[in-house]
């Protein structure tokens, strides 16, 4: 077997783990969609669907926040690291799913909708109707913005094209992107339908659910950072300070 012919071989093995990958994602992805989409089964058909794709990528987004830090408490997860990639690709193709619906079913392509404004046949302009609204969907915009541009740098032809240094440096936009993502959603799970000029639905289900979610990732990485800071601040120390240190 010659050189070219190993690595070929090995690019077509490596080619199949990754399109293993994205199938296990991709039916997780789908399992997720349906799922939410029965427990927003009282919605009308256009919020059922974009709240479904939009919880799924919460998810999807939370698991990859979640398995880097996990794996410093539970060796055998490392086996899902590789899955993060996967994971944030799915993720932005289903908030765009998301933002389509949106943008077709709610607002219907009216841009100043979309941020809170509506037409006033009287006044013969648009007034701000729904401040919260606006804000809420520009946050989710940024977030959009930000998860298109991971995901589109989320392969090992990005990484060389950037440099490791540059390309770590752009995946650190996972961190903006996920607060910029809580943020939206805990505005339309809690506070968007309390508006005085209509009536107050029941509380969403997942609520609870929301809440567990963003503190069990944030409690992951609060507890891998203070590790990995104690972890170096022992190897800094002289051998016999380090092991009194350690018990």
């Amino acid at each position: 077997m010659t050189a070219t012919t190993g690595l070929r071989s090995a690019m077509r093995r490596l080619a199949r783990k990754t399109l293993v990958r994205h199938v296990l994602v991709a039916i997780l992805a789908i399992g997720l969609v349906l799922g939410f989409a029965a427990v927003h089964a009282q919605f009308s058909p256009m919020h059922r669907w974009n709240r479904a794709f939009g919880d799924a990528s919460l998810v999807l987004v939370a698991l990859s926040m979640a398995f880097g830090p996990l794996t410093r408490f539970l060796r055998a997860a490392v086996p899902l690291l590789p899955f993060r990639r996967e994971m944030g690709i799915h993720a932005c193709l289903l908030v765009i799913v998301h933002a389509a619906i949106i943008l077709v079913g709610w607002v219907e392509w009216d841009l100043m909708r979309l941020f809170g404004f509506e037409w006033h046949p009287d006044l013969l302009a648009y007034v701000m109707f729904q401040h919260c609204f606006g804000l809420a969907n520009a946050i989710g915009i940024a977030a959009l913005v930000l998860a298109v541009l991971l995901a589109a740098t989320s392969s090992d032809f990005a990484m060389r094209r950037l440099g490791l240094s540059g390309w770590k440096f752009l995946q650190m936009g996972v961190l903006p992107m996920w607060w910029l993502t809580v943020a939206h959603v805990a505005y339309f799970l809690f506070i968007h339908f309390l508006s005085f000029h209509q009536a107050t639905p029941p509380p969403n289900p997942l609520q609870p659910w929301f809440v567990a979610l963003v503190v069990v990732v944030f409690g992951l990485r609060a507890a891998a950072y203070l590790k990995t800071i104690r972890a170096k601040a022992l190897s800094e120390l002289p051998g016999e300070e380090a092991s009194r240190a350690s018990i």
